[in-house]
């Protein structure tokens, strides 16, 4: 197996075990076993279960977001304006929560089991859940462009869409119904404030 592979082996097991039980009930010996790599080798790819993590968030959110514009490139093509763009970008977000997989967000998990105190104590896993934070707002602000506050619509609709990711991973996925008229309202503003 060469570095390539076992790479790729490791963060493939890493996404399913983290995902599914969470960062601190998975021991790397498990990440091990699933990947079917040496220790010795597991721990050369990463020193620590922090560099783990953070590379497992970093390739779980390259994943995500390639699978986001991918949907909306094809429900929502140019010249499709902001407004079908945007709400293309969320109908997916909703279509992910309705799967039996979705287990919350990965990243919001992730911050969570890190007790709030990232930066301090798990710098890597932070700055990797903020990362995707944010390419994920300055996505939606491109899609966004058609409105006079592209940045200040994209900052509504990802405040959305990460309180529907989270209440509909506590209360299922009928909040995304709800969130959804929300964003309508939010578009329909701005849509307003644009004529004036």
């Amino acid at each position: 197996m060469d570095c390539d592979e076992g790479r790729s082996s490791v963060l493939e097991a890493a996404e399913e075990l983290f995902y599914q039980y969470g960062i601190h009930a998975v021991r790397m010996n498990q990440i091990r076993d699933r990947a079917e790599v040496s220790l010795a080798r597991l721990y050369k790819l990463y020193p620590s279960k922090h560099h783990l993590v953070a590379a497992y968030l970093r390739t779980h959110g390259q994943r995500l977001r390639a699978q986001l514009a991918e949907t909306v490139e094809r429900s929502a093509p140019p010249p499709a304006g902001s407004r079908a763009r945007l709400l293309a970008a969320f109908d997916h977000m909703q279509e992910t929560v309705d799967t039996p997989e979705f287990r919350g967000c990965a990243f919001v998990n992730a911050w969570a089991e890190l007790g709030g105190h990232g930066h301090e104590r798990h710098p890597l896993v932070a700055e990797a859940v903020q990362e995707h934070k944010s390419l994920l707002r300055d996505y939606l602000t491109e899609l966004a462009a058609d409105y006079a506050d592209p940045r200040g619509v994209a900052a509504q609709i990802h405040i959305m869409i990460e309180g529907t990711m989270v209440t509909s991973s506590l209360l299922g996925a009928e909040a995304t119904r709800q969130a959804r008229d929300g964003i309508c309202a939010v578009l329909a503003a701005a849509e307003g404030s644009r004529g004036k």
